[in-house]
């Protein structure tokens, strides 16, 4: 029987071969890269179709980001946008689709508001995060709502898996009067293991809104801060019989400024969970989690006043039942449970629902290259009945380390809160949102270039749109958007002369059917490079981001510019425990927007020192 083990030593996105020291007569030792969110449980990448990108805690070091949305930015079919400095509203696009399309798991528990439908990235304590691992395309098959364009998991963190205990000290400060401290401890103490982490960030910022004029103008000239406090927790153990049990906790909270009414925002966003697995019979492995999400904020005027409450709790409950039927076929069967709860200041005529969800993956090899993945789900929801949602990829790994593969699948998006109950522009009879996509690609992996192409097209239809009734000078929600996707993906990697190289580019076209318009705050065409190399104790790395213009409405009226940034960076390993790390993010100081009226950092600097025994 195959077994495959997750290996903490995964690299990210495009994946350069990496050699381990062994003996002149033994060949290096080269373990598959692995994915849990595709298919549920551990699947070794290079049998998939799915096209992902996986960034790791290595990874997060070495790019030295700050947030999560900096460490997306630039990632392979996706378009970020953000509404200022740090902490400022993030939205994540997978392919063209809206933002919240995307459903966001951490530790495998939903996460994210049920009133507004989004998940706040930007609120997420990177020195919390182990690994993140992004699935583009519909996911609905597996995890149901809300994976309409694709699924990104968050892993908090979990530590090096040693006898001895291993702690990790960093500490930082730049531009903006921005300063971060944080700290993990993790190790293992026979066969139970142990994770617990802290961290804080805070920074001034800068004014996050230019002055505006109009019915909703705002003029604050002001510095936008954002202070954030982070912890997670991880403790399991693995008893005699192969049966584990883990329990997992992430909690941030902290305050976050910007301009408008209101222009004050104390947040909590926590995440606990508990799971058990066990081997009912030696082919067959079953795993329970249970899990509860909380996405609360307090929101205050300019006078200091209160001003609204948006609290939402999302319970969560599934089981998943892997059964390996041969050395080449597995069975996953499994069930979900959530019930979403609201809590605010708003009036909504309904404060809570629930989604159940069955489903079944399977994956074969064939004639040892060709591996095919089924799976179908039937969901029933509160708010809008019963949705079926299935899909298909086939992959042929060929000579020459040469593969091809193909995707179909659908997906949906259930109606937020907002959408449904919201005072006066909610409707109770919105239909889920829907998704059919197709992709075809080709990818080649040789000793010293990896490259990999894929295009895809994307109909949507029953998109939920605002309607303005002049007569009432209301608006109201209602499925009448239809739009249409087209899109080409590709990234190349090479190693070359000690140089590590990585070039990522999308091409997409997104409109609407009805207007033949862009949709909204989507770029058409982005282009992303790192390089990195290596000089023995000392790293330097530089990293460009260039995307076209967008338009800030739906009637294509209001243009945001395109950019290109330069972002450079360098790390000195004093000795094996403590390393020094600078970086220089936008060296040209462009002057551009993501978002129309919301600025964005200048030339600005971040050094901090790290500490690891």
């Amino acid at each position: 029987m195959r077994t495959f083990f997750l290996s903490p030593l995964l690299f990210t996105g495009f994946h350069l071969p990496a050699l381990a020291d062994s003996a002149p007569d033994e060949t290096p030792l080269h373990l598959p890269e692995m994915l849990i969110t595709a298919t549920r449980s551990d699947s070794p990448k290079e049998h998939l179709a799915t096209a992902s990108t996986v960034y790791t805690r290595e990874d997060i070091e070495r790019l030295q980001v700050n947030t999560l949305p900096e460490l997306l930015r630039g990632s392979t079919g996706l378009d970020i946008t953000q509404q200022g400095g740090y902490g400022k509203n993030s939205s994540v696009f997978i392919r063209g689709t809206n933002s919240g399309h995307v459903l966001v798991l951490v530790d495998g528990i939903r996460f994210g508001s049920v009133t507004s439908g989004t998940s706040p990235f930007e609120l997420l304590p990177i020195d919390q995060i182990e690994r993140v691992e992004i699935i583009r395309g519909p996911q609905s098959s597996l995890w149901g709502a809300e994976a309409l364009g694709g699924v990104i998991q968050i892993f908090t963190r979990k530590g090096a898996q040693k006898e001895k205990p291993t702690i990790t000290i960093d500490a930082g400060g730049g531009s903006f009067n921005t300063a971060k401290a944080s700290g993990t401890i993790s190790g293992r103490y026979q066969n139970s293991w142990y994770t617990l982490g802290a961290s804080h960030f805070n920074s001034q910022g800068f004014d996050a809104r230019q002055p505006t004029t109009g019915f909703f103008g705002v003029d604050e000239p002001d510095k936008d801060g954002f202070y954030n406090t982070g912890l997670n927790a991880r403790l399991g153990h693995r008893f005699d019989n192969n049966a584990e049990m883990e329990a997992t906790y992430m909690r941030s909270e902290g305050r976050n400024d910007f301009d408008g009414t209101p222009n004050r925002m104390e947040f909590v966003n926590q995440v606990i969970g508990l799971s058990g697995a066990i081997d009912v019979i030696d082919n067959w492995r079953s795993t329970l989690r249970l899990g509860q999400s909380r996405d609360d904020a307090d929101n205050f005027s300019p006078d200091g006043t209160f001003f609204s409450r948006f609290d939402s709790t999302r319970w969560n409950a599934s089981w998943l039942n892997a059964i390996q039927l041969s050395d080449d076929h597995q069975l996953t069967l499994g069930a979900d449970y959530r019930l979403d709860e609201a809590d605010s200041t708003t009036d909504y005529t309904e404060l809570s629902r629930y989604d159940v969800g069955v489903f079944g993956e399977w994956h074969g090899r064939f004639f040892d290259n060709h591996h095919l993945n089924g799976s179908i789900r039937w969901d029933e929801n509160e708010a809008f009945g019963d949705f079926v949602t299935g899909s298909i990829g086939w992959r042929s790994n060929w000579d020459y380390g040469i593969s091809t593969f193909a995707n179909f699948g659908n997906g949906f998006k259930a109606p937020s809160f907002n959408q449904l109950y919201w005072p006066g522009f909610g409707n109770p009879n919105l239909m889920a949102e829907e998704s059919k996509s197709v992709e075809v690609g080709l990818a080649g992996n040789h000793d010293w270039l990896q490259w990999e192409i894929r295009a895809y097209h994307t109909d949507l239809d029953n998109l939920i749109v605002y309607v303005f009734d002049p007569a009432t000078f209301n608006l109201s929600a209602e499925n009448i958007g239809k739009a249409q996707i087209n899109g080409i993906e590709a990234e190349i990697g090479t190693q070359i002369f000690g140089w590590n190289a990585k070039l990522g580019m999308n091409l997409l076209r997104p409109v609407d059917r009805e207007t033949n318009n862009r949709l909204p705050r989507r770029t058409d065409r982005m282009l992303s490079f790192d390089l990195s190399r290596s000089f023995g104790p000392v790293d330097v790395g530089a990293f460009l981001l260039a995307e076209g213009y967008r338009y800030d409405d739906a009637a294509n009226t209001t243009k945001v510019s395109g950019y290109a940034t330069v972002d450079l960076r360098s790390a000195y390993h004093i000795n094996k425990n403590w390393t020094i790390s600078a970086q220089l993010n936008n060296l040209l100081d462009k002057q551009y927007q993501l978002v129309d009226t919301y600025n964005t950092a200048d030339r600005n600097f971040f050094v901090s020192i790290r500490y690891n025994i």
